[in-house]
């Protein structure tokens, strides 16, 4: 049994970049529908941000940058990848866009992970809760501009109601991290 698993069933890299890639565009995209609407906030809880923090981590700075690209693009083209129901370029100029524009940057700095050999917890835990920080102050700071609020009601609606959710995206996605990092790492470079 443990031939078959150890086995790589796909030999060629740049076929495993593809397929990770996508997946994780996928994740994102599928991530989206798990949406908790707030009452007090334009901007729903989802779970994106946990699979924007590990296309970062686990496929590199490159690959993620790419990834969340990718995702944005296709929300652009007026694909339904966003959550709730908007698509296009003015679901980007909604309260929410900031926070997409904040998945590019945020997979970015995670992939500082993916180039670092050593890697115990403090690492891996400052390093993703600081990628969900800079994400999550994209959105406040989009939020500010779009809806014209102050800087405070930007940070009390758009950036502290997610932190206690974020910390355990970021707590679970360091898992998933140490766990699968080598082996993505072999099978992708």
């Amino acid at each position: 049994m443990e031939a078959i698993v150890s086995r790589e069933l796909i030999r060629n890299k740049m076929i495993c970049r593809v397929l990770a890639v996508t997946a994780f565009v996928l994740l994102t995209a599928l991530s989206a529908f798990v949406r908790i609407p707030l009452p007090f906030t334009p901007v729903p809880f989802t779970l994106q941000t946990f699979f924007v923090l590990l296309s970062g981590s686990l496929l590199g700075r490159k690959l993620g940058f790419f990834t969340q690209s990718l995702y944005m693009l296709l929300g652009l083209a007026g694909f339904q990848v966003f959550a709730g129901t908007g698509v296009g370029r003015l679901y980007l100029f909604g309260p929410t866009g900031g926070y997409i524009a904040g998945f590019v940057l945020a997979s970015f700095l995670a992939g500082g992970l993916f180039a670092r050999e050593k890697q115990g917890w403090p690492v891996i835990l400052l390093t993703l809760l600081f990628a969900d920080l800079a994400l999550l102050s994209c959105g406040m700071l989009w939020l500010k501009v779009s809806l014209s609020w102050p800087l405070s009601r930007a940070f009390l609606l758009g950036f502290l109601p997610f932190i206690p959710g974020d910390i355990l995206k970021v707590i679970f996605a360091a898992a998933i991290h140490r766990g699968l990092r080598s082996r993505i790492k072999a099978a992708i470079y």
